[in-house]
């Protein structure tokens, strides 16, 4: 690993720059945003960028399983209205510029050295950064467990804060939008283990950055109830009956951290115990 001396660190706020002007060049019209801090040039791209996947992702996850294949994916009477919809972008939006705040600390802080990762993968290697990669997963998958479940279990925390994203509790309240739709510390707090695994394992800078934006197209698909069938995935399947019983499938990309403390339930066995 490369010392964190401070030619080393240009590295990283060099990557920063290049994101900034990608975005903000091509989105915000005239040069203004150059004059701004380079935090507040970050986090205008982090707001920009996240509002655009969001809206992307949603829109067209919607296009494709209410209206082009309406009624193959899900039934025409679980399609939420779109005054639903609409509510659910309301509370997004709201939220939005507090969400981008998260990825533009874990931005200042590795550009100031103060984490273990890295710039380049040729500092480690192929095989040594898929192997840190691993380790990262593990690590977000195991905190945003236990994250999202204390805020169940922690009732102030599930009253004042996660409330706001269980309104959205049967298949025709929920949808693509609903993703994004929580309180902002909610949000902020589900996304925290991506940041503190920065501490813990060496991570490749953009790989970092990618992952925190992979979460909005994520969120998008285990809200849209259609389950995939695809073990070990957390699919949509597992994340309904999140929805509607609140004791299970805390977790985020698999069900691994489901399985190993107990809370896992299966949507197949679900269909048949409600039959039953």
């Amino acid at each position: 690993m490369a010392e964190a001396s401070t030619e080393y660190l240009k590295l990283f706020v060099a990557e920063t720059t290049w994101y900034n002007e990608i975005v903000l060049g091509s989105i915000v019209p005239g040069e203004a945003w150059r004059r701004l801090p380079h935090f507040f040039q970050s986090w205008l791209r982090n707001f920009l960028g996240g509002t655009l996947v969001y809206f992307l992702s949603g829109f067209l996850w919607c296009l494709v399983i209410y209206y082009w294949k309406r009624n193959v994916y899900v039934p025409k009477d679980a399609i939420p209205t779109n005054h639903a919809m609409y509510l659910q972008i309301i509370v997004a939006m709201k939220a939005m510029p507090w969400y981008s705040a998260l990825p533009s600390i874990s931005e200042y802080m590795i550009e100031s050295g103060w984490t273990r990762s890295f710039a380049t993968i040729g500092e480690v290697g192929w095989p040594m950064y898929f192997v840190y990669l691993a380790v990262y997963l593990v690590i977000v998958e195991f905190g945003i467990y236990w994250m999202h479940r204390e805020l169940h279990d922690i009732k102030p925390l599930y009253k004042w804060l996660h409330a706001t994203h269980h309104i959205y509790n049967k298949q025709n309240t929920l949808s693509p939008f609903a993703g994004l739709a929580f309180h902002p510390l909610d949000g902020i707090l589900q996304a925290v283990p991506h940041v503190l695994a920065l501490f813990i394992v060496p991570c490749h800078f953009t790989t970092h950055v990618a992952a925190i934006f992979c979460e909005a197209v994520w969120t998008a698909n285990i809200h849209d109830c259609i389950h995939g069938k695809v073990w070990p995935v957390m699919g949509a399947g597992y994340h309904t009956i999140h929805h509607t019983t609140y004791r299970h499938n805390y977790g985020h990309y698999t069900v691994w951290m489901d399985w190993m403390f107990g809370t896992l339930r299966d949507p197949e066995e679900d269909e048949h115990l409600k039959k039953s």
